[in-house]
Formats: structure tokens, sequence, C-alpha cells
């Protein structure tokens, strides 16, 4: 259903362009998919619940599963594309449940090409600067988040140093909500969202994820609260969005922005949304997009006002360089849109 609610109001929200609608893009399953790798407007992936992994090129009208054999007892959450035939996966949960996987043949075959082996790390989320060099995250093991990294396109990881990484609060940790809780933007920035101690906060490196500093947020934090999401559009604009996915329907103060790389946040405050989120996209410089189990908002003046548009639920956001835009969720939902505003 299409809603035509409005976050916010004054002559910006009256000006503002129709909303936009989802296309649905039905997957022919039921799994949950919390990954999503929007390439382009024919070519994506999703990879969720169930070790599923399918993969579409003409823009969602068909689906291929090319899930890895013996991964179905797996939760994927995280999935990173580089067009439709090198990709990799991240599944989580504690112990060797967390794992990755890489393939180059378009999902035929697929390389297990990390297993976590430490029963104190529990991995949440990856990313990728380029097409060989990526990160995955861990929540803190030893009083600090533990990252991997891979050189070589996923086929081989190690343990970063944890001396360039900040402490980690008590409690602290990352949501493995869409895959969106590492972020990178550029050949060399990478930014972690965390929540679950006494403040939100996010992590920046400017190398690779050798060295961190980290920001408090004015997002609010909590066993389940915090931020869940960010989306960065260069090296200084970025939206964080969350909440406490306890309580889905009321999340004041969940969306926050940067103009500084991330050095500061900024509560959007009267515009926002205020319920929770768990993904977040930009589309150009102006048009950003977050969505939940709620519902999919959309912003046009660079995330101060928000609209929802749409009531159904979704856990991911992705939008790609030829201005397509893809969500997937729950119950094997998959949506795209193309060409907003």
């Amino acid at each position: 259903m299409v809603l035509a609610t409005t976050v916010g109001t004054g002559s910006a929200a009256q000006a503002a362009p129709a909303l936009p609608s989802w296309q649905e893009r039905p997957t022919g399953t039921t799994e949950q998919f919390r990954g999503l790798a929007a390439v382009n407007r024919y070519v994506g992936w999703v990879a969720g619940s169930g070790g599923t992994v399918l993969r579409t090129f003409d823009g969602g009208r068909h689906w291929e599963d090319v899930s890895p054999l013996g991964a179905e007892e797996l939760e994927f959450r995280d999935i990173e594309a580089f067009g439709a035939r090198h990709a990799v996966a991240l599944t989580i949960g504690e112990g060797d449940a967390s794992r990755v996987y890489v393939t180059r043949d378009g999902g035929r075959h697929w390389q297990e090409s990390f297993v976590n082996d430490d029963p104190a790390a529990f991995y949440d989320c990856m990313t990728f600067f380029d097409e060989r060099h990526g990160l995955a995250m861990s929540d803190p093991v030893d009083g600090r988040i533990r990252l991997i990294r891979t050189s070589d396109g996923g086929r081989s990881w190690r343990v970063a140093d944890p001396a360039g990484m900040p402490d980690a609060l008590p409690g602290e940790f990352g949501f493995a909500a869409s895959g969106t809780c590492l972020v990178s933007s550029g050949p060399r920035d990478a930014w972690i969202a965390t929540g679950g101690g006494e403040r939100s906060r996010v992590f920046h490196t400017r190398d690779r994820g050798r060295t961190w500093s980290v920001t408090d947020t004015p997002v609010p934090s909590g066993p389940s609260a915090g931020i869940y999401a960010l989306a960065f559009r260069g090296r200084r604009h970025g939206l964080a969005v969350g909440g406490d996915y306890t309580t889905p329907e009321s999340a004041p103060d969940a969306f926050a922005t940067t103009r500084d790389g991330g050095r500061s946040f900024e509560l959007v405050g009267a515009g926002a949304p205020t319920e929770y989120r768990s993904g977040a996209a930009w589309l150009g410089a102006r048009v950003a997009f977050a969505v939940g189990p709620t519902g999919s908002d959309v912003s046009v003046d660079g995330g101060r006002t928000w609209r929802t548009f749409d009531e159904g639920s979704l856990d991911g956001v992705q939008c790609t360089a030829d201005r397509a835009c893809w969500g997937s969720g729950p119950d094997g939902r998959v949506t795209i849109l193309r060409d907003y505003p």
C-alpha cells in the first residue's frame, strides 16, 4: 500500500515531488533477505535466512537460486557484489556460524574463505573499498571491535591488528540488521555504527581500517537500541538511522546526519520519522531512503525532512549509479524503483 504521510511540515514538504512507489519483484521464497547487493538497475543479489542467495540479471523479474551448498543452517546478513559473477557473502552468529563465502562464477561455485574460530567473536557486517580490499567487523573481543581484512577480493582473510581501534564501551556492539553497520566511501574511508552500550557511537577510519577515531552520537542507545545503519555520499555527508527493534513503532531521535565525515552528528529533529529503521541509502546528493519493518521513507532535501511512502516491511535498501534503488526484507520481499524523482 502506498501512503501519503508527510513527516514534518513547511514549504519544503509542500514543494516536494510526488512520492515514489516500490515495484514488487517476487522471489518465489519466504526467506528473509537482510543482505542486499544492488549492482545496477538490472543486476542484483540478495542473501538471507536458510543459507539462501539469489541473483537476477533483469531487474528482479526472474531470480536464480545460487545458494552455497551446505549453508542451509546458516543466516546470511550481508552480501557485496561487483557484477554478475563476483560476490562475497557473510553469515552471522556465535563461533563458527560467522563465515564468509566468495564466488567468481556467478554462484555456481562458492569458496568458504573464512570460518570464525573464536567463540568470543560475532561478525555483523562487511564492506569493500574496491573489488579487492575489504573489511568485516565483529562485536568487541577483548574490549575492542574486531576486524578481519582481505586484499584479494574475499578469497582470504586475516585478523587486523586491534591497536588502532579505540576501546569499546561496556555492552557495545554492532547490529547485523542489513549489512550496513559497516560502510565505506571512496578508496580509504569507512565507518562503523554501534549501540547496545551507554551511548551510540560511530567509528571512522581514513586508512582502510588501520587506525580509527570514534564519536558519540545523540541517537539513543540501549540493550537493543542504537544506530542500525549508516549511509555516506562522499567522505563528508552521512546519515545514521536506527532505534530499538523491540519497539519498532516508537523510535524518537533515531535519525541523525553528519556533514563533517562523522566527527559530529546532529539529530534530524521534527522532520524525521519516529519509527525504527534498519537500512538507509543515498540516491545522488539530495535524495535519501530509509526502510524498516513498519515502512519506507524518502527525503529530497538531504535528509532534513522525510515522507513515508510505503507501509510494507523491508530490512535493507541500496541505490545504484544508474539511479535504481532496491529494497529487501522478510517473506522473500524484494522491491525496486527507478529514476526517482
